[in-house]
């Protein structure tokens, strides 16, 4: 599949890459040439500028289109990493980090070419403290193979995107997924960080104290910066302690209202669930199809406990009754560990499900956070807004803090259909925004939602953010053109009103 980019304007200094039909396939940097012949001299075989790796490392799982860079390095220590980063800065080549490249919202995309540095190679855990629950590894680790090295330990960590994505990946978009209801985000999860900057100096912000008074907070800085800032190569993290007892659930409500009602009231009550997941009736049609189950067609609560067993017991007590009191059904429970896996490989599959319902089409995937009171009010405007869509659009949520998703099945190819998913999406953003909560809850930024991002927080807050930018890029080379749009000096272009 050829994802060569689109013509786009740009400066008549700047040279063009052309494919093989002649079409413009994007922005060749002007140090671009001297830099190749650098890496190549340097890395050898693990710089690559074959079509076929780079237009991989063009893409994430969305509907954007493929922007590849121009070349694709594999380093395998920070200090390579670091190497790179020296040749790209003096010759002023743009530089992306890429992981699993399961961005949605554009974050790996060469938007003005350059190099996509894969750190998939930086694949070793560094160290394991059993005594101290943390671990140092390096950010090319995925949270399964980390998962799998602690299956002895007692230990585990909880950050779960559905994604098998990895963990400096993870770090960098701020991720979280089904278990942040409980265990929180990336944003608690990361102890110290090893970085790279944009001159190739290697900095270690944090460390594996599980609090610190000093200084400012470069850790979280970096944390969910969408590599504009930095490249991160290492990352400490916390773990926990495996439960010891698990229990999960599935409760299907007549109604949408009614399902998010009870998700409320079991907040609301203190119930310490470690999941608490919603899907549509579209989205159980959905993964009913695709991962062959026999689910109830319905708006449905995927729930799990964590605990002793008379605390799990205590929990799904609690709320089964909390859901009775929402017209809820009786709780089906998967008792065996395969059936436990089952459902919730089946919850992370939705994506593919939904997408599955329109074949050939993209996944626009969107994604909103709320308060909690707030979800109620989100979630029935945003099903009433679907009504009148043309489009499917699947609604699944991490709806225990307040945040779900969106996966409109599109065609991008259809200017019209383009433009009401667009629309829809600036609805629900700005609904969202209006009950006092974010453009996006764990997708990040990256490009799609760039123009967000100053109706968000307003002129002054965004103006920092760019001034941080400045600070630490000061070329702008750093996966140029995503979260802040550097040299803008009164942010991003607006976006439409409706």
């Amino acid at each position: 599949m050829s994802c060569a980019t689109p013509k786009a304007k740009t400066s008549p200094s700047v040279p063009r890459r052309r494919d093989r039909a002649g079409r413009d396939a994007g922005p060749v940097p002007e140090g671009w040439p001297e830099a190749a012949r650098k890496l190549a001299d340097r890395f050898g075989e693990r710089f690559v500028v074959g079509a076929a790796v780079r237009e991989q490392h063009g893409r994430g799982e969305s509907y954007h289109q493929c922007r590849p860079p121009n070349g694709v390095l594999f380093p395998d220590t920070t200090a390579a990493v670091a190497e790179a980063v020296v040749i790209c800065a003096g010759l002023r080549v743009p530089m992306i980090p890429f992981g699993a490249g399961t961005s949605l919202e554009g974050g790996v995309a060469a938007l003005s070419g350059g190099l996509s540095i894969d750190l998939s190679r930086l694949d070793r855990i560094v160290r394991v403290s059993v005594e101290d629950m943390d671990v140092t590894v390096e950010a090319g680790v995925t949270r399964q193979s980390l998962n799998t090295h602690l299956r002895d330990t007692g230990l585990f960590f909880p950050i779960d995107p559905g994604a098998d994505a990895t963990l400096g990946g993870m770090a960098a978009t701020r991720a979280s997924g089904t278990n942040a209801v409980r265990y929180g985000t990336m944003r608690e999860a990361v102890l110290g960080l090893t970085v790279v900057l944009a001159d190739g100096q290697v900095i270690r912000p944090g460390g594996r104290a599980r609090k610190s008074a000093a200084g400012y907070d470069l850790t979280r800085l970096f944390v969910g910066s969408e590599g504009t800032l930095g490249i991160i190569t290492e990352v400490t993290l916390r773990l926990h302690g495996l439960p010891q007892a698990v229990s999960v659930a599935v409760c299907p409500f007549a109604g949408i209202a009614e399902a998010v009602n009870a998700v409320i009231a079991i907040i609301q009550c203190g119930i310490p669930v470690a999941r608490l997941e919603l899907m549509d009736s579209l989205a159980m049609a959905a993964v009913n199809r695709y991962s062959k189950l026999t689910l109830v067609e319905a708006p449905t609560l995927f729930l799990e406990f964590h605990g002793s067993e008379a605390g799990v017991a205590e929990q799904a007590e609690a709320a089964a009754a909390i859901a009775r009191d929402f017209d809820g059904a009786d709780f089906q429970w998967a008792a065996r560990p395969e059936d436990r896996s089952r459902l919730w490989h089946a919850r992370h599959q939705a994506y593919y499900a939904a997408m599955a319902l329109r074949p050939g089409a993209r996944g626009f995937a969107t994604d909103v956070c709320v308060p909690i009171s707030a979800l109620a009010r989100c979630i029935a405007e945003t099903a009433a807004d679907l009504t009148t869509s043309p489009v499917p659009a699947p609604l699944i949520g991490h709806v225990g803090d307040g945040n779900f998703h969106l996966v409109f099945v599109v065609n991008p190819s259809d200017a019209a259909e383009m433009m009401e998913v667009q629309r829809l999406n600036r609805r629900l953003v700005r609904r969202a925004l209006a009950l006092g909560g974010t453009c996006t809850g764990e997708h990040g930024i990256g490009y799609g939602k760039l123009p967000f991002l100053i109706e968000e927080f307003g002129a002054p807050t965004y103006e920092v953010m760019r001034t941080i930018k400045q600070a630490l890029d000061p070329l702008g080379l750093m996966n140029p053109g995503k979260v802040v749009a550097s040299g803008l000096a009164r942010g991003p272009d607006p976006v439409e009103k409706d």
